[in-house]
């Protein structure tokens, strides 16, 4: 195992034991220990479709899908590819439901910390460091489908039992790793949406304290609100806690939707390198103001059309300029996915993308996604619903985007996904253990393409720093 040094908070910069300015520069590993609809084409959240594939396929397919998947989906030659392009950071996404059943609060599960620590281990032998992701919490977090949310409700802010649970967990994670310098630090919540503003600075405060209790030294990599984009929660009142890093998503909406281009026009504002770098201020106007080190949990372009991949590619190397220049890290959304924005992903003959096509089709007509999705085809139904609200509630402006999002949420994400999810759920029906670990095999390395202009880009950078 490489034995990486001890990284810790020294003023605006991470530092090594030796002093050394290090800047944590790698990918998130989502789709893996939290799935998302996007990443692995399933529709909804992740607890709902486990169940119904679990019902239609039976235990035993069921369990030998997800253990070649699981083990498949990141190994040693994940890590050496990632080394080879010269990152030095994965950001683990990692769901509650791995380490604790709703069912049996706050007894712990070790087949869960064991998973982890596979890939933690795996990184650290190719001298890569893990920050270890909490992305989906009991109660969920926020209003969405990677909180494991099967609803519009981000219970998590109002129940103290959800709020307990989650600093049980940390306090399991800081025991188990305390003495382990290859996790470069916890992240203990993704992308948090507290509409009272109130809630989350003050169990950051909690969760803080709980976990120094048990483990001086890691680094806190705090998300700020409104999925990592708002830091006015700790404008007031907010003591700095040593050894934390607060760290902003900055997602460049053209990467994001469909029918724009960059530079270029999206949405009523112009996009050029000018507007991303105004942008990125504006995101962390807090962290440089108040002298703390910048990184960057999450950002990225999607690659819904190898048509737009130069102009794509543009976004992502202006925005990977900018962060240089600003001495900011960054964690690229995603390692791993089925094609619209892994650096990796299966081919397009694999067993699992070959079974699911049909579904695939649906979602992508009906929307169902939020991420990269569009309602061009269902206009006729959106439409109308849309100009009912502007109607009748001209000043409804729910937390946190608002009402057009609010009703693609309510309609296409959850609505529409609900009956779709049992139509994929059934693509399993009769699948036998050896078929269902073809099917999860599909993940591994050597069964996928690589996006070698992504992986060039990365790599031409990095050798530039």
């Amino acid at each position: 195992m490489s034995a990486l040094p001890w990284l810790h908070v020294d003023g605006d910069r991470l530092a090594d034991d030796s002093g050394r300015t290090v800047r944590l520069v790698g990918v998130g590993l989502g789709g893996w220990m939290n799935l998302e609809n996007f990443i692995t084409g399933y529709p909804g959240n992740e607890q709902d479709i486990r169940r119904a594939m679990r019902e239609a396929m039976g235990q035993a397919a069921y369990d030998a899908f997800f253990d070649a998947f699981t083990d498949g989906f990141f190994a040693d030659p994940d890590a050496a590819l990632l080394a080879s392009v010269g990152l030095n950071c994965v950001r683990i996404a990692v769901n509650y439901r791995h380490f604790e059943d709703d069912a049996n609060p706050f007894k712990l599960k070790e087949e869960g910390f064991a998973r982890l620590d596979r890939v933690v281990q795996i990184l650290a032998r190719h001298g890569i460091y893990s920050v270890i992701d909490l992305h989906a919490l009991p109660g969920r977090q926020n209003e969405h489908w990677h909180s494991d949310n099967p609803t519009h409700r981000a219970e998590f802010w109002q129940h103290p039992h959800f709020q307990d649970r989650v600093v049980h967990l940390w306090e399991a994670f800081a025991d188990r790793y305390r003495d382990r310098p290859e996790v470069a630090g916890y992240n203990p919540i993704n992308e948090p949406s507290d509409a009272t503003g109130v809630v989350l600075p003050a169990f950051y405060r909690r969760l803080a304290g709980a976990v120094r209790a048990i483990d001086p030294r890691h680094i806190l990599f705090l998300d700020g609100n409104r999925y990592s984009t708002d830091f006015s929660a700790f404008e007031t009142g907010w003591e700095p806690l040593p050894d934390t890093v607060f760290t902003v998503h900055d997602y460049a909406l053209p990467g994001i939707v469909q029918d724009t281009s960059y530079p270029g026009t999206t949405r009523g504002e112009y996009f050029d390198r000018g507007m991303l770098e105004q942008t990125f201020r504006h995101r962390t106007e807090f962290m440089r103001r108040t002298g703390t080190p910048l990184w960057v949990g999450e950002f990225g372009p999607v690659y819904p059309d190898p048509a737009q991949d130069e102009w794509r590619y543009r976004l992502l190397l202006d925005q990977l300029e900018i962060y240089r220049e600003y001495g900011a890290g960054w964690s690229l959304w995603t390692y791993k996915d089925i094609g619209l924005q892994g650096l990796a992903y299966p081919r397009a003959d694999s067993p699992y993308l070959a079974l699911i096509r049909p579904v695939l089709a649906a979602k992508q007509r009906l929307g169902v996604d939020a991420w990269a999705g569009t309602d061009a085809a269902i206009r006729d139904v959106i439409g109308p619903i849309e100009a009912l609200f502007d109607r009748e509630f001209p000043e409804y402006e729910p937390w946190p985007w608002g009402r057009q999002q609010h009703i693609a949420l309510l309609v296409r994400h959850i609505l529409l996904a609900e009956p779709l999810a049992q139509r994929y759920a059934a693509l399993f029906r009769g699948v036998t253990p050896e078929r269902a670990r073809q099917l999860g095999g599909s993940f591994q390395l050597a069964e996928c393409q690589q996006r070698d202009g992504l992986l060039q880009l990365l790599r031409t950078h990095l050798a530039q720093q």
